[in-house]
């Protein structure tokens, strides 16, 4: 007679939202890959019995598209394709009771910061040896970095406190050794994200060490691009800017939110800073560094939002010229300080606003790719897609900025780099031939 054999688990983790989202699902995959239990993120093949969905909570969009994603799920378990939901993430942090009640069906529900709780339920225990040992949702050649958890911040519009906590950095010590470990599996970019950068060290070591946590990265053998990611703008540490330009494998990169130019908008929405005050450090950070890529994000709609505000941000970026821009949609969170102000701008007109201030920027990123042309620039290979090899400079991000269109019979390895001399010009994409 046979005995019956117990399938083995498989799970199958589904990130929703930002890439610090992506980490935690990275890194509770390595936990579970250390207690022997199968992990795939984002499988379609459907050979998994046991689904986590790491959900996002930060707008009304990525609230929707979570509790879509959860619902779908449930769904699968409902006829009986799963064993177990679980949800974890943002949107489970700070929606937990209402959730529990409204889709009794998810097993289990994990704040942000409960990821041990959450291995129990494979009897597992979290390992905090395990730095860097993550199973990369990216392709093998980038990976991100978060430095801190958390936010000290108290912008109006902002529900990331709430869902994340304070500000609670890392040591310099277990990032480098993340670093170290991620370079030696082929990691050549790495992108350094918190919710503010620049607050970086101020618990840990009582001093900002942003700039020496960059020396240290610097010096991990392997890692060829070091990117910053969300540098907050009031009281912005200029060493950054000094290690910067001293070293070689930091990208001349710097992505930094502003949110708006309005002085009425930036006090509303708590920002700490003058329009004055973000154009003069604009123009230092320019002076430190010549050629550097400024990105910036800015929130279209926000309560009090006049027609004049718009035009004033409009204008704003036409004398900003930044290399990169995102526009978002003004979204009233609860418990947030600006909830308690009218939203009154339909979501109609947020909308057009938002287009209104994309299109200004549009011809300035048109603008500024086409100086491009003629010039030979260091890419890295990310893909090929549709016969076409795409890749960056080092003043483009992942997904978010310019791809390199290369065209080419040769053939080459993703996550290499290549001269490439840019051919032709676009609105968000360059194409460009190979050079010796």
């Amino acid at each position: 007679m046979k005995n019956k054999t117990l399938k083995r688990d498989k799970v199958n983790i589904i990130t929703l939202g930002c890439s610090k989202n992506m980490v935690d699902s990275e890194v509770l995959s390595g936990q579970l890959l250390a207690a022997e239990v199968d992990v795939v993120h984002e499988s379609g093949k459907r050979d998994h019995n046991i689904v986590i969905v790491n959900t996002c909570g930060f707008i009304d969009k990525a609230k929707e598209e979570s509790v879509n994603t959860i619902l779908q799920q449930v769904a699968l378990k409902q006829r009986g394709k799963l064993d177990k939901v679980y949800v974890t993430g943002c949107l489970s942090q700070r929606y937990r009771d209402d959730l529990e009640q409204s889709i009794p069906e998810v097993d289990a529900w994990f704040g942000t910061m409960e990821m041990p709780l959450l291995l129990k339920k494979f009897e597992a225990d979290y390992k905090s040896e395990l730095i860097g040992e993550r199973l990369l949702a990216t392709p093998q050649h980038y990976a991100y970095v978060k430095i801190a958890e958390g936010c000290n911040r108290t912008c109006a519009f902002c529900a990331i406190p709430l869902m994340r906590g304070v500000h609670t950095s890392r040591s310099i010590d277990d990032i480098v050794r993340e670093a170290e470990t991620l370079a030696k599996r082929g990691v050549k970019e790495i992108m350094l994200i918190a919710q503010e950068l620049t607050y970086y060290g101020l618990d840990l070591y009582k001093k900002r060490m942003l700039p020496d946590l960059m020396k240290r990265l610097s010096d991990v053998p392997g890692i060829e691009w070091i990117r910053l990611h969300y540098a907050y703008p009031h009281k912005f540490p200029m060493e950054i800017l000094d290690v910067m330009k001293e070293r070689s494998n930091i990208c001349n990169y710097l992505d930094m939110p502003l949110q708006h130019a309005a002085d009425a908008m930036l006090k509303a929405m708590r920002r700490q800073i003058t329009r004055i005050e973000m154009e003069e450090l604009l123009q230092n950070v320019r002076e430190a560094v010549p050629g550097i890529c400024l990105r910036t994000t800015l929130i279209a709609g926000f309560p009090g939002e006049t027609l004049d505000d718009v035009e004033e941000l409009k204008t704003f970026l036409e004398k900003q010229r930044f290399d990169r821009v995102g526009v978002f949609t003004y979204s009233h969170e609860e418990a947030t300080p600006a909830y308690g102000l009218m939203d009154a701008i339909p979501a109609e007109e947020k909308q057009r606003r938002a287009e209104d201030i994309m299109a200004v920027q549009q011809e300035i990123s048109y603008e500024k790719n086409q100086e491009k042309v003629g010039h030979t620039f260091k890419v890295l290979i990310d893909k090929r897609e549709a016969g076409r090899w795409l890749g960056r400079t080092e003043f483009d991000s992942v997904e978010v900025d310019n791809e390199v269109i290369i065209q080419t019979d040769q053939r080459l390895q993703v996550g290499s780099f290549y001269k490439v001399q840019i051919t032709r010009a676009y609105d968000y994409d360059l194409e460009g031939i190979l050079v010796n």
